[in-house]
């Protein structure tokens, strides 16, 4: 018998169709999207992409309280909980969603249950299924994950770059920021496409950091049994750090991911979250030692400082 979902983890039948429909259809909605910047031409063409600013690291590191706190910043503009499924076209679905009577919401605790209540107008990290339609093996934990200065996408960074400015239109803000833990290994592409963006990375005590992603590992487990629509929401909106369908991000170790892979399977929580903080870790502190520019752009935040 299914049992009712976990508080936190449902999803509108409304949201689990429509985002299944777009799933399946993901060239259709880039060519849609593209359609709406050129509908869009004379209100987005003299949009300017200013010092974007990217959140990413490890996640349970500080990474959504740094995203909601930027954003409270009258001239940031983020994407935001009903950016999603419509992601492909957000100028046309938030000027919809503008025009539609609204319902009033009470802030209510997001299913990590760490205490951070949102609403739809609550900022979150949604640009992962943009990355997952252009690169689909992003996630496939047997290949690097590394996209670098070398990285050739024109087709991605057209439609990324619009996607951002129309963003930027649609919120009336100035300057665009990101929070996407799978970013960190997209640092110096996005470098490339944006010489003047910022990074911010929280680092995190690596006992009480397992600690915490061992937690949520377990709470995901339990709110997606018995409950495909949350599973599947989670897979269509980019997040396998959690839960059934958990996937570490490859550093450019094959090797070394399969390792962390292998003791997670056979039970060892903490061994595996060790290795996988650790190269994580390293793989940054080397992209900061190698690559004067970026180490100029990137701000590293204590999340121990932070919560002080």
């Amino acid at each position: 018998m299914q049992t009712a979902p976990r508080k936190g983890f449902e999803v509108a039948p409304w949201m689990d169709r429509l985002g299944g429909f777009i799933e399946r259809r993901t060239g259709l909605w880039i060519t849609l999207g593209s359609l709406e910047t050129k509908l869009l031409d004379s209100a987005v063409s003299d949009v300017r992409i200013d010092r974007p600013i990217y959140v990413t690291g490890l996640a349970r590191s500080g990474t959504t309280i740094l995203l909601e706190t930027l954003a409270r910043h009258p001239e940031v503009a983020t994407h935001r909980y009903r950016d999603f499924p419509m992601l492909f076209t957000p100028y046309l679905w938030n000027r919809w969603l503008e025009r539609v009577p609204q319902k009033a919401e009470a802030p209510a605790e997001r299913s990590h249950g760490d205490g951070i209540a949102v609403t739809s107008e609550s900022p979150e990290a949604f640009e992962e299924p943009l990355w997952m339609a252009f690169f689909p093996d992003q996630h496939d934990p047997s290949r690097s994950a590394i996209l670098d200065r070398q990285t050739q996408a024109p087709a991605f960074a057209q439609f990324y770059r619009d996607h951002i400015r129309k963003l930027l239109a649609v919120r009336g803000r100035r300057r665009y920021v990101a929070k996407g833990n799978y970013n960190v290994t997209r640092i110096a592409y996005l470098a490339k496409l944006f010489p003047d963006a910022r990074f911010i990375i929280p680092v995190r005590d690596p006992i009480w950091h397992i600690a915490s992603l061992i937690k949520q590992h377990r709470l995901f487990l339990e709110g997606q049994h018995d409950n495909p629509p949350a599973r599947r929401h989670l897979r269509r909106v980019g997040h396998f750090e959690f839960g059934e369908d958990r996937r570490p991000i490859n550093v450019g170790d094959a090797v070394a991911t399969a390792q962390v892979m292998e003791l997670w399977r056979t039970g060892e929580e903490v061994r595996g979250w060790a290795r996988y903080w650790s190269q994580i870790h390293h793989y940054i502190a080397g992209l900061i030692e190698s690559d004067q520019a970026l180490r100029q752009s990137i701000l590293i935040v204590r999340y121990e400082d932070l919560c002080a």
